[in-house]
């Protein structure tokens, strides 16, 4: 049966994917995890471990959440039970994006893409940071998930774009192709990109315009930044352009983040919520296949949750 999207708003948040309410910190493990991308991350000639603060909902909301809200009220083959609160189940993840009835238009507003600090991201970005933003075995399950989706290495005339790249894009190991482009935020860390044959550096969330032409890139990765984009609808779009009849585009995200630059309608819904979110953007940016999610979180509850949310540009688009 159809996931069927309703058309009232709830008056109550917490009716949202069985997460607290206003007034309860965020501890589920289903809910963002609202710290430094840094957390258990790997700093060269050190390691540091940052720890965790409990935010209130209500700091991170942000004002949009009445439009999720009526967004994700779901009926159909769960009855009055949440679907996304299922997510907590094995598998459940796979299920989010099946069969979806999309509202007809894009149901979020701009408020929903506010941030709890809108100051510059090129200042926010500025200072490199050579870290691994999830954990060794989140970053293992990414790159196995690579290994079996990737173009073999050296296969004549691949592009492959990296979006929101840095030092590290967690291909596997000895993966080269012709053309591999890393757009990131910070020189210093593409530089450091061994894997990259070139690099540009942009703000998206400033221009959301790749500077590539039609039909270009067979893939486009993107490593646990896609709650960071501000006009996602512009920048999938882009994506669709830039890319080949065919190509892939994988968006990977865990629930690390840095809250204060994440936008209101992540940091205020959980996991399975922010697979319907990148879910969308393929849907309303027009020229995708149905897209498709894939949980490849390596040891649940004992290690950085990891989704993929996929999908290709149709092949006559």
């Amino acid at each position: 049966m159809a996931n069927r999207f309703g058309v009232k708003l709830q008056s109550r948040l917490p009716n949202l994917a069985g997460i607290f309410p206003f007034s309860a910190p965020i501890t589920s493990t289903n809910s963002v995890q609202c710290c430094s991308k840094a957390q258990n991350s790997r700093i060269v000639g050190k390691r540091r471990a940052i720890r965790c603060r409990n935010i209130h909902r209500r700091l991170v909301l942000g004002i949009g959440v009445s439009l999720w809200s009526q967004f994700m009220s779901m009926a159909g083959n769960v009855g009055a039970k949440s679907f996304v609160a299922s997510a907590r189940q094995k598998g459940a993840i796979e299920q989010v994006l099946k069969n979806v009835e999309w509202p007809e238009q894009f149901p979020f507003k701009d408020e929903d893409f506010q941030r709890f600090d809108e100051s510059s991201d090129t200042l926010f970005y500025e200072m490199p940071r050579f870290v691994t933003h999830i954990d060794d075995q989140a970053i293992a399950a990414l790159t196995k998930y690579y290994s079996e989706v990737l173009p073999s290495s050296n296969t004549p005339g691949v592009a492959v774009l990296d979006m929101c790249s840095s030092w590290v894009s967690h291909y596997p190991a000895g993966f080269k192709q012709e053309k591999i482009v890393g757009m990131g935020m910070n020189e210093e860390e593409l530089k450091r990109n061994p894997v990259l044959t070139e690099y540009v550096v942009q703000d998206l969330n400033n221009n959301p315009k790749l500077p590539f032409g039609d039909n270009t890139f067979d893939v486009i990765t993107n490593v646990v930044s896609v709650d960071y984009l501000t006009k996602p609808l512009d920048v999938f779009k882009e994506m669709l352009r830039v890319l080949k009849p065919g190509g892939h585009a994988i968006m990977s995200f865990s629930n690390r983040c840095f809250w204060t630059k994440a936008i209101s309608i992540w940091t205020s819904t959980g996991d399975a919520d922010h697979v319907m979110i990148v879910g969308s953007y393929f849907h309303y940016a027009g020229g995708f296949e149905p897209p498709q999610a894939v949980d490849i979180s390596p040891n649940a509850g004992r290690s950085d949750p990891m989704y993929i949310v996929y999908s290709r540009k149709i092949a006559t688009a």
